[in-house]
């Protein structure tokens, strides 16, 4: 029985890679549902899938996460994982649908919770801005934030897993404005590239950034209603650079040491458990010999 993956929005849930991969359910956050309807919604969720993993991102209104907490409370259910991850808006809906994508898989719940913050480490998330003058998730300079201001000006910006700023000049192409040593830091390994288009007209993620990183594929997307919010500006195109397969995921998350939560007994991989999200014990230092 696949572990139910939900997410705290719909525009956070990707189109699938294949028919294998399950759909995602969709929580609406408390301004649109009742309390007592989000306890049912979990309830029934739990009872027809046994365990479910629901990614909050960590940007996500403060009621939102509260809410989540409130409902696992009334539940008194120790079967309901809340994952938080600071990927930005496409990235995090990247990294649900691979999560989809294992739950299908022979992973424990515990283990399969706990993947999540591995697998956010090979998520390269950013975006092409008109403007970086009202970005705060991505550190910036002052004299990068001066510039946001300039007409015509366009950014390259990687939030994760290295942030990195580089400015692309009038139109967009890194050969105007980026000198050969202003490059974003690609992965090291094959990937897809999923490319979500909001206001702003440039083909720099497609001409310029799939070619440097060797990209195996390029794939189009809506753009999370969420992005222009996260980014600072509707004048984007956000992408994110991702493993696409399963059987490599797979191996990726199978050959991490898998441990069991001292706290709640789940099966776990990384250095906290997903679902009570208590740490691995450190081992006691050697007792000093005389």
């Amino acid at each position: 029985m696949p572990t139910a993956i939900a997410v705290t929005g719909a525009d956070l849930v990707l189109p699938p890679t294949d028919p294998q991969t399950p759909p995602a359910a969709v929580l609406p956050g408390p301004e649109t549902r009742p309390l007592d309807a989000a306890v049912a919604d979990l309830r029934a969720l739990t009872e027809r899938d046994g365990h479910a993993i629901v990614v909050c991102p960590e940007w996500a209104p403060p009621a939102t996460a509260q809410r989540l907490h409130a409902v696992r409370s009334l539940l008194e259910s120790d079967r309901i994982a809340i994952v938080r991850t600071a990927l930005p808006p496409l990235g995090t809906a990247v990294l649900v649908r691979q999560l989809r994508q294992l739950s299908v898989c022979d992973f424990s719940p515990g283990v399969l919770a706990s993947a999540a913050r591995l697998l956010a480490h090979y998520v390269y998330a950013g975006a092409v801005l008109g403007s970086v003058a009202r970005l705060d998730h991505v550190p910036v300079g002052l004299g990068s934030h001066l510039k946001g201001w300039l007409p015509g000006a366009h950014f390259a910006v990687l939030a994760g897993p290295e942030p990195r700023l580089v400015r692309l000049g009038s139109g967009g192409s890194g050969g105007s404005g980026a000198g050969p040593a202003e490059t974003l830091p690609g992965p090291a390994f094959t990937t897809d590239l999923v490319l979500a288009r909001g206001q702003l007209t440039t083909d720099w993620p497609t001409t310029d950034l799939a070619p440097a990183w060797r990209v195996r594929a390029v794939q189009e997307a809506s753009l999370p209603e969420s992005s222009p919010r996260w980014w600072g500006t509707g004048k984007l195109v956000e992408f994110a650079a991702h493993l696409p397969d399963l059987p490599v995921l797979h191996q990726l998350v199978s050959s991490v040491r898998r441990e069991t939560c001292h706290w709640c007994r789940m099966e776990l991989i990384g250095d906290r458990c997903g679902f009570c999200a208590a740490p691995l014990p450190t081992a006691d230092p050697a007792p000093a010999t005389r």
